[in-house]
């Protein structure tokens, strides 16, 4: 059985040094964790390790990458750097080499190593569980070891994912993609490898579906994190070292009547700058759109050479809920973002609205309960959690998510 043990020195992963460790390590990515989440679950009741956690551990808040969306943030926790170096941007973009909007869950769109595949090639064993199939290829590019989502669970071969006969091995059937089950299922996984295969390093990824539809403190909350609360109690019993943070945080887009707050921003252009004038892309859009309608709190406008950049950025900026409009260079600068992948302009709405491209193209039917989505500058702040004390952290550091392996593996006691 692997272990750490069996290697030595430190690692260098984009310009950051990882050392090898003597215990394994988990990372864990709770997908759309606002932070109040973790305080009404403590306050409840239902969640007993996260309030050791608290008490016994290290509890911080950091910074997640903006847009505040899945691809962008889960890549940066595994390169321990920003959309900048790893060159990943959002679920979807508009790829200006092909002229097409595409999703961008390819590999071939990765521009930097992955912690995890730097530490697989040199002989640890790595394990990555993500909820949905889109992440499983950026997250396990390149790396030797078990990488599989609960979503295709039932798929998973020996060949292709270091790992076959999932549903019996962890004991539930295949979870449906919109439910917290599928959440469980990677937990449930997690601790079954722990157990059974040790992993050195273990990397689990969530989905946001429970905080989509429910708010911090509500019944639905508090159950999936009394879920969770049960899974990382047998994880921190067999010894690992935990590293809890998420990909963004969540907040309601509602008006006062419990109604989405929608800016339809290509409507919006098409009647001020013309039509098929400008390009507006939802960097949040992905296969998974019933519990969202493909609605978030950021977007990139693409405009034709001629355009007058600084009149349609005004334009913009007075419509009502806008928060912010930057140029490409200056939200590649602030955002630290590929400016290559990121249009003439990014908008950013104000915390309780979503910004949509035209009326016709959003189907709100399957929003069963007031929307809640993320993407802005307001879901930025998250928990950055450990299990374990951390020795001295430098105080003019300003922490980020994806700093969580880098604490783990340099600053755990």
């Amino acid at each position: 059985m692997s272990t750490t043990k069996t290697l030595s020195g430190s690692f260098n992963v984009n310009g950051r040094s990882y050392p090898a460790m003597q215990q394994p390590l988990v990372v864990v990515c709770v997908d759309g964790c606002e932070q109040e989440y973790i305080n009404q679950a403590i306050q409840a009741g239902v969640a007993p390790f996260l309030k050791k956690m608290t008490e016994q551990g290290t509890v911080l808040s950091a910074d997640c990458v903006v847009p505040s969306f899945t691809n962008p943030n889960n890549l940066s926790i595994v390169t321990g750097v920003p959309p900048a170096v790893h060159g990943i941007c959002g679920n979807y973009f508009y790829d200006l080499e092909t002229e097409q909007e595409v999703m961008m869950n390819d590999a071939k769109y990765l521009r930097a190593a992955t912690i995890l595949a730097t530490f697989a090639d040199a002989g640890a064993k790595v394990a990555v569980i993500t909820a949905k199939d889109k992440l499983r290829g950026l997250l396990g590019h390149k790396m030797r070891g078990i990488c599989f989502s609960a979503e295709k669970a039932d798929q998973a071969t020996l060949e292709q994912n270091g790992i076959d006969n999932l549903l019996q091995r962890v004991g539930m059937p295949l979870p449906s993609v919109y439910s917290a089950e599928l959440s469980e299922f990677v937990f449930a996984a997690g601790v079954k490898l722990l157990a059974s295969e040790r992993p050195d390093i273990m990397y689990l990824s969530t989905t946001d579906y429970i905080q989509h539809k429910y708010a911090p403190g509500t019944p639905g909350a508090n159950a999936f994190y009394a879920m969770m609360d049960h899974y990382l109690t047998q994880l921190d019993a067999l010894g690992a070292v935990i590293g809890l943070t998420a990909d963004h945080g969540m907040n309601a887009k509602t008006d006062s009547a419990g109604k989405p707050n929608v800016i339809y921003l290509q409507d919006v252009l098409d009647a001020k700058v013309g039509v098929e004038k400008t390009r507006v892309i939802l960097p949040i859009t992905d296969p998974y759109v019933v519990h969202h309608g493909a609605l978030g709190s950021y977007a990139t406008v693409y405009l034709p050479a001629a355009a007058d950049v600084a009149d349609i950025a005004d334009k913009i900026r007075a419509i009502p809920g806008i928060e912010l409009v930057l140029t490409r260079a200056q939200a590649a600068e602030r955002f630290e973002l590929p400016p290559d992948r990121i249009g003439d302009l990014v908008v950013v709405s104000e915390r309780l609205t979503v910004i949509g491209t035209a009326a016709s193209r959003h189907d709100l039917s399957e929003l069963k309960l007031p929307l809640r989505s993320h993407g802005g500058i307001s879901e930025q702040r998250v928990p950055l959690m450990f299990n374990r004390k951390l020795s001295a952290i430098p105080a003019d550091h300003r922490l980020r998510n994806f700093d969580v392996f880098f604490l783990a593996m340099n600053h755990a006691l």
